[in-house]
């Protein structure tokens, strides 16, 4: 396994392990700091957005036109963009909607579950929640670990804004295990596991992927991942960050994001 590789899974590991933040933002914080959260989370969709467009999708469109020609390269980026789309939706649809992680929590949650008697029966409700991150999760790995292996700076950026995307998502399995079982430990842990979906998907990449790699194979990735994280950025990050009230630091967020991706594809382009 070359260096190259052993970066990307590192990648990815960081990226899908940050939903043990979220547990450490539940439990040793007194209040949501939601200023900070529609920031972060609008930044992030800001670097997903802008790379995914100006960099990944171009990328692509190249690798599958010299393969298929530029017309024939044209529609299979298109295919593979939607495909993508598709995929993440699908997901969506797949999770029910009470278990789906996308909606926000709060820290402040901690205290009114303090107040309530333990349910041991709930524990399911909190499993089903880390579950569904799990599966969310997935594809979000193979995006992460292809892209650093095609370039180590992109696949930073990805990386960190992943990160960052997986904080709530920590939040939104640590608050409902404590619920059902008043453990922390427990809570920590099981948001903790629910982040190493995205290992995973890079393991399943390259034991699928990589032996095949070639420019085919790669542009019709590179457009799917395209199409994977512009769904993430307008279903899961901006709606979140609207949620958590502060809906012009979100924007902020955002345009802060697209320039300094921009900012760092010409400087390490």
């Amino acid at each position: 396994m070359d260096n190259s590789v052993i970066f990307a899974f590192v990648l990815t590991i960081i990226a899908g392990l940050s939903t043990g933040i979220g547990s450490i933002f539940a439990f040793f914080t007194r209040r949501t700091n939601t200023k900070f959260l529609a920031v972060a989370l609008g930044f992030s969709a800001g670097v997903m957005i802008y790379v995914s467009f100006i960099d990944i999708f171009m990328e692509a469109k190249d690798l599958l036109a010299t393969e298929l020609g530029k017309q024939g390269g044209m529609w299979a980026t298109m295919g593979a963009f939607f495909g993508g789309i598709f995929i993440i939706a699908l997901i969506d649809y797949l999770v029910p909607s009470y278990e789906n992680p996308h909606e926000s929590h709060m820290v402040e949650e901690i205290g009114t579950c303090e107040t309530i008697p333990v349910n041991k029966k709930l524990f399911r409700s909190g499993l089903l929640v880390a579950a569904a991150i799990t599966i969310h999760n997935f594809p979000e790995g193979i995006a992460t670990f292809t892209m650093a292996l095609k370039n180590q700076s992109v696949g930073i950026a990805i990386a960190f804004a992943i990160a960052i995307h997986n904080i709530p998502e920590g939040i939104a399995v640590s608050i409902p295990v404590f619920c059902a079982t008043g453990e922390r430990k427990r809570a920590f842990l099981l948001s903790l596991l629910s982040g190493f979906a995205e290992p995973l998907g890079a393991l399943l990449a390259y034991i699928i992927l990589l032996p095949f790699l070639n420019n085919l194979i790669l542009g019709i990735v590179f457009a799917s991942v395209a199409g994977i994280m512009i769904y993430i950025s307008f279903d899961e990050l901006l709606p979140s960050a609207r949620e958590y009230g502060e809906h012009h630091l979100s924007m902020y967020g955002l345009i802060a994001g697209m320039i300094i991706m921009s900012v760092s594809l010409i400087l390490l382009g």
